[in-house]
């Protein structure tokens, strides 16, 4: 039977959250929209919040934003549906991001994509058959001085090949431990969208955890600032290696 959707036929509304769970969202909601002058700002990680309700951003969950922050169902809808960040669909524990951008693409990035696809047996922003990964290309990561890079619930792997990029998702799939190369240790997407709604990340060290930029960006940093250039690494065409400008 074609159904009304397919019909291009008006939804029904969305059913609403169960009574506890609306309690508990309104009181983190109020904790976000203090934080602004103007409520309606609060949306975006508002969109969090109730992404790390369900794994996705559901009609539930924007209804939810758009009850809340006095705001029109379209109005909410325009923004989930503008930023990748916000999943329309149920989606895996471990959201693998392969950036597939001009650098990381020459560098393996496109190579580590397909082998990922044919590996874990799904294509782009599709989910493993255990709920476990969701797999998808995606654009810079601003971590160009350590490609190819992979990012697993935003947080780097850096200097990736094919064969370290499979073995992290079987780790993940297996339950094992997986240590990014820099930052916070993994937690679940639900987990890192709550962090990302702004609420604090109470899990120890993680915090503290970091990671410093490489070697090319604090080069653009240096001169940002106006220190004096480095030598040249590598020399200009018809200039010998005993020729070091400045």
């Amino acid at each position: 039977m074609t159904d009304n959707v397919s019909l291009g036929m008006p939804q029904l509304p969305a059913p609403p959250y169960p009574a506890d769970v609306h309690a508990r969202l309104a009181e983190d909601a109020k904790a976000i929209i203090d934080r602004y002058p103007d409520s309606r700002s609060a949306l975006l990680p508002m969109l969090h919040l109730v992404q790390s309700e369900e794994g996705h951003v559901t009609r539930t969950g924007m209804a939810f934003c758009a009850e809340i922050l006095d705001l029109t169902t379209a109005e909410v809808t325009a923004v989930a549906t503008f930023y990748t960040m916000y999943r329309r669909k149920p989606s895996g524990d471990y959201q693998v991001g392969v950036c597939t951008n001009t650098l990381c693409a020459v560098m393996g990035g496109d190579a580590i994509f397909e082998e990922l696809k044919a590996h874990l047996g799904v294509g782009n922003d599709e989910t493993t058959e255990d709920g476990k990964i969701t797999l998808e290309h995606i654009e810079c990561n601003a971590a160009c001085d350590f490609a190819p890079v992979v990012m697993v619930n935003w947080e780097f792997f850096d200097n990736q090949t094919p064969e370290s990029a499979k073995k992290m998702v079987d780790d993940l799939r297996a339950g094992r431990t997986v240590e990014p190369t820099r930052g916070a240790p993994l937690c679940t997407f639900k987990e890192t969208a709550r962090i990302l709604a702004g609420f604090p990340d109470e899990r120890p060290g993680a915090v503290e955890a970091t990671g410093g930029a490489g070697p090319a960006s604090l080069v653009g940093l240096r001169l940002a600032k106006g220190e004096k250039p480095q030598h040249r690494i590598v020399h200009p065409r018809g200039e010998t290696s005993g020729q070091e400008g400045e």
